[in-house]
């Protein structure tokens, strides 16, 4: 009934989580939802605003398909006042969200027969926005005590004359990781040496801790292979609105335009109008957002490691933890083995009303991903919740 090209991509399991954890809640259930790859931040008033002024000011119609020209301008200002990088408009598509993005950019330079590389643990729909095209996405090992850098002697040996591109994801969803310059150099020598499109993911650039966060952009004097993606979901807390945008050589970006304009036709024209705003103006959402999310980090690595044989490394950005339980897999709880990460997932689910996304479907058989976009009261209860569970596996 439907197209082969379904068979290659797998529903989201984030999303299926964050739907579970909103049924439970809907029938009365105390959940704590540590599932959500989303701010709990409510959007600042300034950027509601802009959207107000502009469906008053009538801008509810079509705009151009890559994005409204105040927008991609802005989208220049901010990638020089944050990133220090010179980028002209025509280096600039807007799309609806960094996933969009990705998928378009995905859809525009790999096909069948190519292979691409990611880094595991990746970003659940990294290997679905390959597959998708017919390409195949080739699978890295990184260190996880190294902020999941990469494993270059695993990264030379994978790379092909079908390797086509390869992604990067740092800060990074699902670890928290983010790769030193060292590292990320590295890869860029690797990757241009072998003439690869090179995807830099930068949705959570802002939210770094302890550190300054440098554009991957800025390591190369040749960037005519590099593609950066950003978006206003993460840092400013517009995850429901959907503005992402890809920058780059102008050849690749009015393709992806191209692209876009026979799909989506162009972003939500209020919501680009508010990311103008978000860009451009009063950024002081971001330090409020980091310095709550680096508290809640601290509480949340503290309360994982002193829970036994949990092993959680504190990351330096986003805001996600990714211990390792690989010491509870094929024990038993009440009876239960527990064969897998998931297995692990629905025991607290289903035990202590906590809703998780279990490694495999980053790549990590090994290892749980809690969001800590929460209260640090929903925090304390979660590691006491647990402790409950934790000390009956045997």
């Amino acid at each position: 009934m439907f197209t082969k090209r379904l068979d290659r991509i797998q529903p989201s399991a984030t999303l299926a989580m964050t739907a579970k954890a909103a049924e439970l809640r809907s029938q009365g259930v105390d959940v704590l939802n540590f599932s959500v790859g989303e701010p709990d931040f409510n959007t600042p008033i300034n950027i509601i605003d802009a959207a107000k002024k502009a469906m008053d000011k009538g801008y509810t119609k079509y705009t151009p398909g890559s994005g409204i020209i105040e927008l991609r301008e802005a989208v220049c200002k901010k990638i020089k006042r944050d990133n220090n990088l010179d980028y002209n408009i025509e280096n600039v598509v807007v799309s609806c969200g960094g996933k969009h993005s990705l998928y378009n950019a995905c859809q525009v330079l790999f096909e069948h027969g190519d292979e691409v590389i990611i880094f595991s643990p990746y970003w659940v729909s990294f290997p679905d926005f390959i597959s998708v095209t017919g390409a195949k996405p080739i699978f890295v090992n990184t260190l996880s005590d190294r902020q999941y850098e990469p494993d270059f002697n695993d990264l030379e040996s994978k790379i092909t004359k079908k390797t086509k591109g390869i992604i990067i994801n740092s800060p990074s969803n699902p670890t928290g990781g983010v790769w030193s310059d060292e590292a990320i150099k590295k890869t860029l020598e690797i990757s241009l040496k072998n003439d690869l499109w090179i995807f830099s993911d930068e949705c959570y650039e802002q939210l770094v801790y302890d550190m300054d966060f440098i554009s991957i952009a800025n390591f190369s004097k040749n960037k005519d292979k590099i593609l950066t993606f950003q978006s206003c979901s993460k840092t400013y807390a517009m995850t429901g609105w959907r503005i992402g945008y890809t920058i780059g050589e102008p050849a690749v970006i009015k393709a992806i335009g191209k692209l876009q304009s026979q799909s989506t036709s162009c972003p939500n024209s209020i919501a680009q109008y508010a990311a103008v705003e978000a860009l451009v103006g009063n950024q002081d959402i971001i330090s409020d957002m980091v310095n709550t999310f680096k508290v809640r980090r601290d509480l949340i690595i503290d309360g994982l490691n002193s829970i036994d044989h949990i092993i959680c490394d504190t990351p330096k950005g986003a805001f996600y933890v990714f211990p390792d339980i690989s010491y509870y897999l094929n024990k038993s709880y009440k009876n239960k083995i527990i064969k897998s990460a998931y297995d692990l997932s629905m025991i607290l689910l289903e035990e202590q009303y906590i809703v998780t996304v279990s490694g495999e479907s980053f790549g990590a058989p090994n290892n749980i991903r809690f969001s800590y976009a929460t209260s640090e009261e929903n925090i304390l209860q979660l590691i006491d919740r647990l402790k409950s569970i934790f000390h009956l596996i045997k």
